[in-house]
């Protein structure tokens, strides 16, 4: 059975292909059956024997075939109406299903002619084969005309083609139009028609001339705008270079006037101009950083450096100028954090201390305290710079971290400043990758906390502390003293370090507490020279094995060298936790030394210094065309031992090194003007080091001075063989520090 239907199967395609073959197979065998009845009929009645009974069975069995041939049609009749019906519904609905794709085909044609794109198929040749009524308008030629053609737009400009990953064509072309060129975005693709006919290529533009003319204008206006950035930051250098020349000479002349002997009334003439320019000083810098980060020009470092030890400098750096406004300020420094960390010191180091600086400026009493934990986030640094000052109201909170904004026109008055600080801060802080947040109310004080990614140095197992932390577990310490920043700090790390800590304010007080308990040691803050202090000091000798006495540089001249006697030991605040922990573990007591007077330490490390600058003497070549700068550092290498040797521009300068060197007696540093009249100090230093590739082995130590801040400046100098880059106006222990660097090889940057 499934094989006949096989083959049936296979026969009917076969005979729809070819419908005269099986209607020839069908008349002959319709003429074959009757040819053979009626053969047989005639010859059986033309028979001589006649035999009815033979007879009536043949004329029997032709009419059986005649019934069943007539049967086999009417089934064949009602079989084929059967069918017709179902063809006749069939073509109703396909009839039905023509008038609606006519439909869908009319509204597409119409949505086609309609589109303000233009849209254009062409063949496998570039023959046109379709068009719409936008391709028209814009060819000026009617569809007729353009139908058959290989006609393309007038082009005057081809942008680039670009090939998305489904193989469509992207580009741009400024066509000729009567409207005038105007720009129009091209989509290319392949769509195919008939399975059986080649695929045609499909192209739809947008007319894009206003995207293109804002994208013009976009792109002059940027242009204009980095101009103008260039244009500002050549000025700002320039003015920088112009400003900072002139305030080399007044910080420096002042300082050099403050080392000589003066009235009281002419040293304060002297400290106030060398704090105006300090003070200018810091306003120019403050500048030029907000221009270099506003042009995006801020690099940040990776490298690795001490995060305690950064941040107890800071507190000593700023210690001065807070205890000399009655502030105290401390620092604390979580014992879990790496001991060292990867990034970018100064910008952090930037960053601290105009926080703060601010934080002391707005606190009329109190203190300051810089605190920095792990963060909320693996590998992340929490920093708080906490103060008791005057609080900023919350309507300003958002506000001061604008350029050139404070917290009010009050604020502005009494304290000053550019508001420019906070600005700073913020960029570098968003820029290291973390964010700043203000916690203050009005007269309780200002909390800035922001927290920034410091991932530990590789050396640096990440948990490991700076110094070796002494164990004080279940030891008891006291501490005397005001209940101050500095005083909770550190009970904070002795808490830390596992002793059990007391505060006790009223030294009366704490002497009473002393035959309670054994105490390990006993901190006394000696800052405000309270005359029961001796007395408890005394006692204290007979209770506790350490006593440690705590004091300002400046109130150290207000104690009593008996006083002094009663302690094992001193430090001196801001305290540094190395400092500390090395007091606290000591094996036991022992009378602390003599303190000479802060102001003969200092005196008598100068003195040293300048005899150890003395003890060799260096031959200095400086190149500094203007007269006063020229004087001040004279007088500065003078007073240091040196032998300086003064040219006014760079040809003198080259020439004076160049007979230094005939002579055999080559110059062991230069110091180098970068802008001089005829020749300036990157030429004169690149014509120095081709002499001295050429035939001097010996290589002199050139350090460029200039006013000029930038990096690319700083570039330009090492590009130029420089070795080192020192910035006006000049610092005596930056150059100090550069000189005593001659012998090595290290590269100076002050």
């Amino acid at each position: 059975m499934l094989r006949a239907l096989r083959i049936r199967s296979r026969l009917r395609p076969f005979s729809r292909r070819h419908p005269w073959i099986s209607a020839t197979i069908r008349s002959v065998m319709i003429f074959s059956a009757a040819f053979g009845g009626a053969y047989g009929f005639i010859t059986g009645s033309r028979s001589e024997t006649y035999d009815p009974h033979s007879f009536a069975l043949g004329a029997s069995f032709l009419f059986a075939l005649a019934c069943l041939a007539l049967a086999t049609l009417s089934m064949r009749m009602r079989w084929l109406r059967k069918k017709m019906r179902k063809i006749e519904l069939h073509n109703e609905a396909l009839a039905d299903r023509n008038w609606e794709l006519k439909g869908a085909e009319e509204h597409a044609r119409s949505l086609f002619e309609s589109q303000s794109d233009l849209i254009v198929l062409r063949d496998s040749d570039g023959i046109i084969t379709s068009v719409n009524d936008a391709y028209c308008a814009l060819a000026r030629k009617p569809r007729e005309a353009l139908i058959g053609t290989r006609f393309t737009l007038p082009v005057l400009e081809q942008g680039a083609v670009a090939i998305e990953p489904n193989g469509t064509r992207a580009h741009d072309q400024k066509i000729d139009s009567a409207m005038g060129p105007r720009w129009v975005a091209w989509r290319e693709g392949l769509v195919r028609g008939d399975a059986y006919q080649p695929a045609d290529l499909q192209c739809v533009g947008r007319d894009v001339t206003d995207r293109a003319e804002t994208e013009r204008a976009l792109a002059e206006a940027r242009d204009i705008a980095n101009s103008a950035n260039r244009a500002k930051s050549k000025f700002l250098a320039m003015a920088s270079h112009e400003i900072r020349t002139p305030l080399n000479g007044i910080i420096g002349m002042s300082n050099l006037l403050l080392d000589t002997a003066l009235t009281a009334e002419q040293a304060t003439y002297a400290k106030a101009v060398k704090t105006s320019g300090d003070a200018l000083m810091a306003l120019i810098d403050e500048l030029l950083d907000f221009s270099k980060i506003e042009a995006g020009k801020i690099d940040l470092e990776h490298r690795p450096f001490a995060l305690a030890a950064m941040i107890e400098e800071i507190t000593e750096l700023l210690a001065p100028r807070a205890q000399a406004r009655k502030l105290e300020i401390a620092s604390y420094v979580d014992e879990r954090l790496p001991a060292e960390v990867i990034g970018d010191a100064a910008r952090l180091r930037q960053v601290l201390l105009n926080l703060a600086g601010n934080a002391i400026k707005f606190t009329p009493a109190g203190g300051v305290a810089l605190i920095v934990e792990p963060g909320i986030w693996p590998g992340e640094i929490s920093f708080l710079v906490r103060d008791t000052g005057i609080g900023i109201a919350p309507e300003a909170q958002q506000r001061i971290f604008r350029e050139f904004e404070q917290a009010s026109e009050g604020t502005a008055r009494n304290y000053g400043g550019t508001g420019l600080g906070l600005s700073i801060s913020e960029r570098i802080v968003r820029r290291m990758g973390g964010r700043i947040t203000l916690e203050s109310a009005e007269g309780a004080g200002a909390t800035f906390a922001f927290s920034i990614p410091l991932a530990p140095a590789a050396h640096s197992d990440g948990v490991a502390s700076p110094f070796l932390a002494p164990d004080l577990t279940d030891r008891s310490v006291m501490l005397v003293g005001p209940q101050s920043i500095e005083a909770s700090l550190i009970a904070r790390r002795l808490g830390r370090w596992g002793a059990q800590t007391c505060t006790v304010a009223d030294a009366a007080i704490a002497r009473a507490l002393l035959p309670e308990r054994s105490w390990y040691a006993i901190l006394v803050d000696c800052t405000s020279g309270d005359a029961q202090l001796q007395d408890f000091a005394e006692t204290a000798s007979r209770h506790a094995m350490h006593r440690i006495a705590m004091f300002t540089p400046s109130a150290r001249r207000d104690i009593a060298p008996g006083m002094m006697a009663l302690f094992t030991g001193y430090l001196v605040k801001p305290l540094r936790a190395t400092s500390l922990a090395a007091r606290l573990s000591m094996p036991g007591a022992a009378l602390v030394p003599e303190l000479p007077d802060d102001t003969e330490a200092a005196i008598e490390s100068s003195t040293i210094v300048s005899q150890q600058i003395a003890q060799r003497p260096l031959s200095i070549l400086v190149a500094e065309d203007n007269e006063i700068n020229a004087l001040l550092i004279r007088s500065l290498l003078t007073r240091m031992g040196h032998r300086p040797v003064i040219t006014t521009d760079g040809e003198e300068a080259l020439e004076s090194w160049l007979a230094a060197d005939g002579a055999g007696t080559p110059y062991d540093v230069v110091l180098m003007d970068i802008h001089m009249p005829k020749l300036d100090g990157i030429a004169a230093t690149k014509r120095i080091r081709a002499f001295e590739a050429e035939r001097s082995p010996q290589r002199t130590r050139i350090l460029a001075l200039t006013a000029n801040t930038l990096v690319d400046d700083r570039y330009a100098c090492f590009e130029a063989g420089m070795d080192g880059f020192l910035v006006k106006p000049l610092d005596r222990d930056k150059l100090t520090d550069a000189l005593a660097a001659t012998a090595s090889s290290r590269t100076v940057n002050a």
